[in-house]
Formats: C-alpha cells, sequence, structure tokens
C-alpha cells in the first residue's frame, strides 16, 4: 500500500512514463521512433481544449473585473512586463553568447550547408511587420478564431464577448451562468484527458531518444551548455528576484507546479499545460479575470525561452560562420527580435521558425547556418518551453499583486513561506 500510494500522483506517472520512454529510445531506436503518434495525440487532446477554456475563463474574467479600466490597467501592466521581461532575455542570450562563444573555432562555410532541412520551417516564417501582426488577430469568421487553436484571435472574441455582456447586465445573466457552467464541464474534461499525461510523456521520450540520440549533440554540445546556461541564469536571476521581492519563493511555486512542469519537459510544449494553469493560478490566490487575460497573451508575447534562443543561436552562426557583428548590427538584430519573438507557439520547433523569420530580414548572417541547429533543436526546445512557462506563471501572480487582485494570505498558505 506504501508503495502503491506514491503511483496514484499525476507527476510520478510522468516521471515513470519519461523513464520508461528513454529506456525504449535507447534500447530499441526505430520502435522508439515510431513512438510520436502517443505524444502528438496528446498534446492534441490538450490543445483542442485551449480554445473553449479560454474564452469562458476570459468572459467570465471580464464580469468579475467589473469596469473597462481594470480591463485596460491590466492588459496594459502585462505587455510592459512582457516586453521587459523580453528584453531582458535577450540581452542574457547576447551576453551568454559573447561570453563562453559557443560558435568560435567552428570555420563553417554557409555555402556547403544542406538547406533542404529549412523547408518546412521557412513556409510558416515569412517575415511580417506590426501591421501585419495586428491584422493576423482578427479572424475570417467569428467560429473561425476557435478552428485554428490559435490563442489571440481566441483572447480578441473573449474581450469583446465580455465587454458586450457586461453592458447588457439582465440580458447577458443567464449567458455567464451557461458559459461558467461551460467551464466546469470543460475542466472536468481536462481532468480525464490529463491521465494519458504519462503515456504522453512515454511517446515524446522514446521518440526523442529513439530518433536523435546522444550523438547527434556532438560538437554542438557547447551550443546546448550554453543555452541551459543562459535559461538557468535568466529563472534565477529575473523571475526569481522578483519572486522574492513579491513575498514568495520562486521554487516553492515550481514544486507547486511540478505536474505541468514535467509536461512541459517530456512534450516540449507549453500548450499542453495552458489550461491547467489557469485552474492552478486561480486556486493560488490569483483573480480569475487577471488570470484569464494575462496568461493567455503571456503565450504569444512572454516566450522568453525563444527570446534566449534566438540571440544566443544568431550569435552561434555568426561565430561558426566567421561572420563579424558590429555594435549597430546587433542593435538592429535585437529589434527584430522584439518582434519576431511574439507571436511564435508554444510548441516543438517554434523557435526555429522565429530563427529563419529574425535570419530573412537580417542580411549579414546566412540564414542557411539555421541548418546546423536542426539535429539539436529538440534537445533546446524543452528548456525554452519551460522557461517561457515558468515566466509567464509568474508574471501572472505579479501583475494579480500589482492590481491589487491577488489573496496574499492564501498564496502564502498555498506556497508555503518563503
Amino acid at each position: 500500500m506504501m508503495l502503491a500510494r506514491p503511483l496514484r500522483l499525476l507527476y510520478v506517472q510522468v516521471l515513470l512514463g519519461m523513464v520508461f520512454g528513454m529506456a525504449v529510445g535507447h534500447l530499441w531506436p526505430q520502435a522508439g521512433a515510431l513512438l510520436k503518434p502517443l505524444s502528438d495525440g496528446f498534446v492534441s487532446l490538450m490543445r483542442m481544449m485551449i480554445a473553449p477554456i479560454v474564452f469562458c475563463t476570459i468572459v467570465s474574467g471580464i464580469t468579475s473585473l467589473a469596469n473597462g479600466k481594470a480591463i485596460g490597467r491590466t492588459i496594459l501592466w502585462a505587455l510592459a512586463l512582457f516586453y521587459a521581461l523580453t528584453a531582458v532575455a535577450l540581452a542574457l542570450g547576447l551576453a551568454t553568447a559573447i561570453v563562453l562563444r559557443p560558435g568560435a573555432g567552428m570555420h563553417i562555410d554557409a555555402q556547403h550547408l544542406d538547406v533542404s532541412v529549412l523547408a518546412q520551417y521557412a513556409r510558416h516564417a515569412q517575415p511580417h511587420g506590426l501591421v501585419a501582426f495586428a491584422l493576423s488577430v482578427i479572424p475570417d469568421t467569428l467560429p473561425g478564431a476557435f478552428e485554428n487553436g490559435e490563442v489571440l484571435p481566441v483572447l480578441l472574441i473573449s474581450l469583446l464577448f465580455g465587454f458586450a455582456l457586461n453592458s447588457v447586465p439582465d440580458a447577458g445573466r443567464p449567458v455567464l451562468a451557461l458559459i461558467d457552467g461551460l467551464a466546469q464541464i470543460l475542466f472536468r474534461i481536462l481532468t480525464m484527458i490529463m491521465r494519458l499525461a504519462p503515456l504522453g510523456a512515454f511517446g515524446a521520450m522514446a521518440f526523442t531518444v529513439g530518433r536523435f540520440g546522444i550523438r547527434s549533440v556532438g560538437s554542438l554540445g557547447m551550443l546546448m551548455v550554453s543555452f541551459y546556461v543562459a535559461c538557468l541564469l535568466f529563472i534565477a536571476l529575473v523571475p526569481g528576484v522578483l519572486a522574492r521581492l513579491h513575498g514568495f519563493a520562486l521554487w516553492r511555486l515550481l514544486r507547486y507546479l511540478r505536474e505541468e512542469l514535467l509536461i512541459v519537459l517530456a512534450t516540449s510544449s507549453t500548450e499542453p499545460v495552458l489550461p491547467r494553469l489557469i485552474a492552478k493560478l486561480e486556486a493560488l490566490g490569483c483573480d480569475k479575470g487577471v488570470v484569464g487575460l494575462v496568461l493567455p497573451a503571456g503565450y504569444s508575447f512572454n516566450l522568453d525561452g525563444t527570446a534566449i534562443y534566438l540571440t544566443l543561436a544568431s550569435m552561434f552562426i555568426a561565430q561558426a560562420c566567421d561572420v563579424p557583428l558590429s555594435a549597430p548590427q546587433i542593435a538592429m538584430m535585437l529589434a527584430v527580435m522584439l518582434l519576431t519573438s511574439k507571436g511564435a507557439a508554444g510548441v516543438s520547433g517554434s523557435g526555429l521558425v522565429a530563427l529563419v523569420a529574425t535570419l530573412t530580414v537580417i542580411p549579414d548572417l546566412p540564414v542557411a547556418g539555421v541548418a546546423l541547429l536542426v539535429g539539436i533543436d529538440r534537445f533546446m526546445s524543452e528548456a525554452r518551453a519551460l522557461t517561457s512557462v515558468i515566466s509567464n506563471a509568474c508574471a501572472v501572480i505579479f501583475v494579480s499583486m500589482w492590481q491589487g487582485a491577488c489573496d496574499r494570505t492564501r498564496l502564502a498558505r498555498m506556497l508555503g513561506p518563503q
């Protein structure tokens, strides 16, 4: 009985799934590489729940915030925090690349690289301006916002729906009751799907180890080490310090979110845990209106792991291909990355898409250099996703506190003292 009780915990089951998956991928690589559909199926099931849960959460949250000024302040505070965190992440990635120089001494001729592997990323990485990005948030039809599973169109429709409900309180009361009831059903479905998380983790790790293996790291190991160092430094020095200044310990928050973090680690994707994060942050004492606005927006505007990756990978390509960059060129690169790091999907491979999109508008760096990173991208996508999801969870708590919408007593009770 004592042994069986820990096995009932979801995070223990996910850990076991990861261990068994790595073992299968290592011992039977061909079989492991065929198990990717287990992970894809789990991620797809979770992604299926994102749009309706985000819609219900935001609409219900807007009605709880009561007035447009509170909503506007929440959005402005969140966006200001997101851009500040992104700027720090970009700078930290750049500093890590300059200090550790992971690409120095490789002397690679970009003209001899096989760029055919970049085709699938280039198709999704067409450079776009701020206006085009803003227009892409508007769906073609109202139901179209829910068809593709994109967070930002759902956020827009939810805001409009919530404001409309507030403007017609009598007619909107039964509609709001229906939405609240639907949210309870959706979260119950989510609980059922989460039982498949260990199977998804098993398939993801079996595929990663079986398909790529440890040999794919090779001479690019220094880049991986540099990236993991940069991500750890960011988490410790930015969310970690800010958390302490706001009266809670980051490591206690990580322990509270351990199941979600393990799923992110196994699937290399932040999307499967979005609905669970909404529920857990509300349970932590954050107002559901703030959670509903800040967290979904953070999934598109606060991808700090991707930001670190962009500067570090770009500087790695420059060093490996012996392309000197001046200070003005680096400044322009950082300005471009402030845009290209936004709106990237929180799934495996999105970092390469954002990197290709960045390099297509920076003529000084060869896009072909991205081919160097394809083989190890899967090993870095976990750190990208973990960094971003930790940063977004902390951002929700910070904005909630700034807005006076966080029950600090409940937060302290759930997380414990510093």
